[in-house]
């Protein structure tokens, strides 16, 4: 009954969602706070920055299955997994639950010290419905499925309001049950963060839902609240969205072709918004019994013209987020499953509020450089390399794993500077070059740098494939910054205030932070220079220069350890100066 209250009562979604924040806050749990134009995730009372990585879709049906994979989680210096949990396996039987595999995966995770963000794969998983208990598969009646122009019926449960609502309420009875018993387990200790409320949800094969109810609901109004919502934020809908909407003439009301137009951008509108209703409900459910914040991940449509149906139509893609945010409040972030086009989908996402965090992803070398870019430019909350557990046959090196150990040691630091201007990320391909500003500099990056040797060793050979090159800088004073960097780049400086027209790299040192201390490694001299050391010789850079290349903060087998070692961190200090 309790669950059906919260049901009933979502028209009251403000009221209820600023109790339930004020409820988190009072109780400790993990939530969102603002800092400038960042949103942070607390844990325990500070900011937490989730160095994540994401286990195989079915990796987690089994306890045993995972008791070689924690020992690799914490040599990649993990600090969070994102762990499936599966509908069909917590309810079995309608109203009858088991939570043996939740509670084995905290237990495990505890033992380990690591954080857990459970995805709750239930009505659908990459747009499909295969996730749910076979009680809910069987009955097509109770639980009706989306159709296709010519009526076939898809396997994917319908999101219509008023259809799927059967589907939904039950959806919700279960995650709401999951969350009260988190609730009792984890309540103090926080072992789980986080909560993603299905996966990948939209519809695939057609461009929406064509059963007869869908259609009835297509062809009337659009939904009130929503129009409310685009009137109230005209002025700043996502610029995509909102130049659907011009286009039909800003209609304050109509059907869905009248205000948005014909086509299968209407349809994807009009599947947002059903998803996002359906979604919203499930969420605002869960968090009646222990309000965690709760997310939604996208399947992006990467280097593709984005095509409603050939990827999933109405799941909350860039363009629709508005939508989402109008029919589920109740959903905290909108996230971007990013794995082509990366600084751009972290673009698209990290606006109009949405706090930016990065679910699933490429892991290794890159994903080593996207970190830092995510957490450095957009304040990301976290960063998830899918299928984590292939990660050291992808990444030998454990590259990863030695951006983890720096963010980590760097993370009272980073979070503290995150949305505001002391702080910025850089990511680059090979043939990039970007400018950004920290401070009093302008920064001018290159992907790649001078071919470096030191005399006292054979020259540095690049690799025949160059991973992209990323960078984190955190300023602590006017001439004074702190960098994590993975890949090759070369950085030049530039004053933007009056005065000495020349910046020069006074001192480049290696080091680790220690419970906040820095402790004081190698001074990299020939890294930081007015001359770069070339093959025949000195020859000059174009300006005076900060040279980041792997060997100035990677160590390897023959030399000072693994990256996973103390000596390893590959944190730098550098001092600027004036001339």
């Amino acid at each position: 009954m309790r669950i059906q209250t919260t049901i009933r009562s979502i028209g009251k979604f403000p009221i209820l969602l600023c109790a339930l924040a004020a409820a988190s806050y009072a109780q400790g749990i993990p939530h969102l706070v603002k800092q400038g134009t960042a949103t942070q995730l607390i844990v325990d009372g500070k900011p937490f920055l989730a160095l994540a990585g994401e286990l195989d879709n079915d990796a987690s049906t089994d306890l045993d299955n995972l008791q070689p994979i924690w020992p690799m989680l914490v040599r990649m210096n993990l600090n969070t997994v994102l762990a499936p949990t599966y509908w069909e396996l917590v309810e079995p039987e309608e109203g009858k639950f088991d939570f043996a595999l939740v509670d084995g995966m905290i237990k495990e995770a505890r033992r380990n010290k690591l954080r857990l963000v459970l995805l709750w794969f239930a009505s659908w998983k990459n747009g499909v419905s295969n996730y749910a208990p076979l009680w809910v598969k069987k009955d097509f009646k109770r639980f009706p499925r989306v159709q296709t122009k010519d009526r076939t019926e898809l396997e994917m449960f319908s999101s219509i309001e008023g259809y799927g609502d059967a589907t939904r309420d039950a959806d919700a009875r279960a995650l709401a049950a999951l969350m009260n018993h988190i609730k009792a387990v984890d309540g103090e200790q926080h072992t789980v963060l986080m909560i993603q409320v299905e996966n990948e949800m939209g519809v695939l094969g057609d461009s929406r839902d064509r059963s007869p109810a869908a259609g009835k609901a297509f062809e009337g109004p659009v939904p009130r609240e929503l129009m409310n919502y685009l009137q109230n934020q005209k002025d700043t809908l996502i610029p995509e969205f909102r130049q659907v909407w011009e286009t039909a003439g800003f209609k304050p009301s109509g059907t869905w072709e009248q205000v948005f137009g014909k086509g299968a951008t209407t349809d994807e509108i009009f599947m947002a918004w059903n998803y996002a209703r359906y979604v919203g409900r499930v969420a605002a459910a869960a968090k009646a019994e222990y309000s965690l914040p709760m997310f939604v991940n996208a399947w992006l449509y990467g280097g593709r013209v984005n095509e409603p149906g050939n990827t999933p139509s109405g799941g909350p893609l860039p363009h629709v987020l508005d939508v989402w945010r109008a029919g589920a409040p109740a959903i905290d972030m909108l996230s971007p499953d990013a794995y082509n086009n990366f600084a751009d989908f972290c673009g698209k996402y990290d606006r109009s509020g949405n706090p930016l965090f990065i679910p699933e992803t490429n892991g290794g070398a890159e994903g080593a450089a996207r970190a830092l870019y995510a957490f450095g430019r957009h304040g990301a909350i976290g960063y998830t390399p899918f299928l984590i557990e292939s990660n050291p046959q992808r990444d030998p090196a454990n590259e990863l794993g030695r951006v983890y150990k720096a963010i980590s040691q760097l993370m009272p630091m980073i979070t503290a500077h995150q949305g505001k201007p002391s702080i910025t990320g850089l990511l680059l391909e090979e043939g990039q070059t970007e400018k950004v500003t920290l401070g009093d500099f302008t920064m001018t990056a290159s992907f790649g740098a001078p071919a470096l040797r030191t005399w006292s060793s054979p020259p540095l050979q690049p690799p025949a494939a160059m991973p992209p090159a990323g960078a984190i800088f955190v300023m602590t004073a006017p001439d004074e910054f702190y960098v994590i960097a993975s890949g090759a780049m070369t950085i030049t400086f530039a004053p933007n205030t009056p005065g000495p027209p020349i910046v020069g790299v006074g001192a480049l040192d290696a080091g680790n932070l220690v419970d906040g201390r820095w402790v004081q490694g190698r001074r990299l001299t020939n890294y930081g220079m007015k001359g770069a050391t070339g093959w025949s010789g000195i020859r000059p850079a174009p300006s005076p220069a900060l040279v980041l290349v792997p060997v100035v903060y990677a160590r390897d087998e023959h030399t000072l350890g693994f990256a996973g070692q103390d000596d390893g961190a590959g944190i730098l200090r550098v001092r600027l100066y004036r001339y």
